[in-house]
């Protein structure tokens, strides 16, 4: 059985601390890496100072988290929305058309709502609810191309004004 007293890392995992500043006899010695001369190399300098430029800690906002400038947002429309369109074909440009989604954006459908007749939709995006109630209602669901690549653009002050 190992006990702990037993373990001990791998050979090779654990190396000694460089030892410099210990005379000329070996590597390290006289000026111990720090260059020669100059404020980093007496040791009056913390190493996080960035010689007076402001620091990296009041650079950064102090906020918690981030806004992802990357983000995809769909304007939606729900399948109670769907059930009073007129007419079996749908289409972002006939939603907009009846005033039911913004005029700007990608459109996405969700499920709330039940649709009792066949419908054509096609749009950006569909929940997963939606697209099964769509197709059991006996319609079909159309998933329309993204007009950008991968990712979208970068959005946000920082990331367009360069």
């Amino acid at each position: 059985m190992i006990h702990p007293h037993d373990l001990k890392p791998a050979p090779g995992a654990h190396r000694d601390r460089k030892r410099v500043g210990r005379g000329i006899g070996g590597k390290g010695g006289k000026t111990a890496g720090r260059g020669s001369k100059g404020q980093r190399a007496r040791s009056k300098v913390p190493p996080w100072f960035e010689g007076g430029q402001l620091p990296l800690t009041q650079r950064v906002p102090k906020l918690k988290g981030f806004k992802n400038p990357f983000r995809v947002e769909y304007v939606v429309v729900n399948l109670d929305a769907l059930a009073t369109f007129e007419g079996d074909e749908v289409s972002p440009d006939t939603l907009r058309a009846a005033g039911l989604v913004h005029k700007h954006g990608l459109v996405k459908v969700l499920g709330r709502g039940q649709l009792d007749r066949a419908l054509r939709v096609s749009a950006h995006a569909f929940s997963k609810t939606a697209s099964q109630a769509i197709t059991a209602a006996g319609g079909t669901v159309n998933v329309l191309p993204k007009p950008f690549g991968v990712r979208p653009p970068a959005r946000g002050n920082a990331l367009t004004n360069r």
